[in-house]
């Protein structure tokens, strides 16, 4: 989501307090992590990077090597953020996970992007801020077995994914593999989960209609809150990103979905000096990089998630973008082993 994700958050009291139960101690993360101890005394935001320290803090003075595993199956669900509770007491698990999605930048800066692709779906989990840093290992274990418990507490069945795939380098494989009950692939280009869509369908028996009528409207005012915050151009990015994968978002759904007019979109745009085709061939083009940085997508997959009709529309797009076609800009940025090339990345253009 870029900059649309504001890079501030105050650490989950929820965290803490789960540590305490790990017998993990507060005061040694926090000496550790060098924080400010306006961090404790008064609650105050930190930053991505100052969040990453706290993580790597943590694994540190647990020295566990799956400490974000034991953080995530340890959580009481009763006192989880709205955000969460909201998402264990929807209709199915894959109504639960696009909650999750919609809801996770009021709690921290990180995207939860959700793809349909043919028999299965994908969750993938990234950083907008993280820059050149790498996400601390139990942060993503924490991240994504927090949405395997979310399945499995939610159905009430022993949900696994069919795929796990995480960007740093392997470790305990086998345990991680128990857990997750099935191969996890290290070194890879992103950190994703692959559900079978079947298992998206399972519902939840606490399905809870009542207390989502009373969550939802205070989870959307906040959402609305926290994006009016922003620029209208980081409003609109995000909105983009969210939708490319369903279809080719227009401006009147654009519209729609931050509470305006399409003609007030429109003159707000023209005030900026904005077009709505720009930012969304800038989306587009962002999307495109990142999409192509993972080999396991065919080419005609990521034309299709970026909302093209045909492969040809998106050849000819890349092309003005790039100067080069998607096959030959994975070939020169893309290692043989999934991983990016470390190389500094060549500034976007747009058409």
């Amino acid at each position: 989501m870029g900059e649309a994700v504001h890079d501030r958050l105050k650490i989950p009291s929820i965290l803490w307090a789960t540590l305490k139960r790990l017998g993990v101690d507060r005061a040694d993360v926090v000496r550790r992590a060098a924080l400010p101890i306006s961090v404790i005394r008064d609650e105050a935001a930190v930053s991505t990077e100052q969040f990453f320290r706290v993580w790597r803090a943590i694994e540190a003075a647990s020295a566990d090597d799956t400490i974000g595993l034991r953080i995530a199956t340890t959580i009481e669900t009763g006192v989880m953020q709205v955000g969460f509770i909201a998402a264990y007491h929807a209709r199915d698990f894959r109504d639960a996970l696009d909650r999750v999605a919609r809801f996770k930048r009021l709690c921290v800066p990180e995207d939860v992007a959700i793809e349909d692709r043919e028999d299965r779906t994908t969750v993938t989990i990234s950083w907008p801020h993280a820059k050149d840093q790498g996400v601390p290992p139990s942060l993503t274990d924490a991240t994504m077995a927090s949405l395997i418990e979310l399945g499995r507490r939610g159905t009430g069945r022993p949900i696994s994914p069919s795929k796990v795939e995480v960007t740093r380098a392997e470790r305990l494989k086998g345990r991680y593999e128990k857990y997750f009950g099935c191969s996890v692939r290290f070194r890879a280009a992103v950190d994703r989960l692959t559900f079978r869509r079947e298992d998206l369908d399972q519902p939840f028996p606490h399905y809870n209609k009542e207390l989502l009528e009373v969550l939802l409207p205070d989870l959307d005012r906040r959402l609305g809150q926290d994006l009016r915050s922003g620029s209208l151009a980081e409003q609109i990015r995000w909105v983009l990103r969210r939708r490319l994968t369903a279809g080719r978002p227009d401006v009147h759904s654009v519209a729609t979905e931050l509470a305006m007019s399409t003609r007030s979109l429109q003159r707000r745009l023209t005030e900026d000096g904005l077009s709505f085709q720009e930012l969304l061939n800038e989306t587009r083009h962002q999307l495109a990089r990142e999409h192509l940085a993972d080999p396991t997508l065919e080419i005609i997959e990521v034309a299709y998630m970026l909302g093209y009709e045909d492969q040809n529309s998106f050849f000819r797009a890349f092309r003005q973008w790039e100067d080069r076609t998607p096959s030959e800009w994975r070939a020169r940025h893309v290692r043989p082993s999934g991983r990016r090339d470390t190389q500094p990345r060549e500034r976007l253009r747009t058409s």
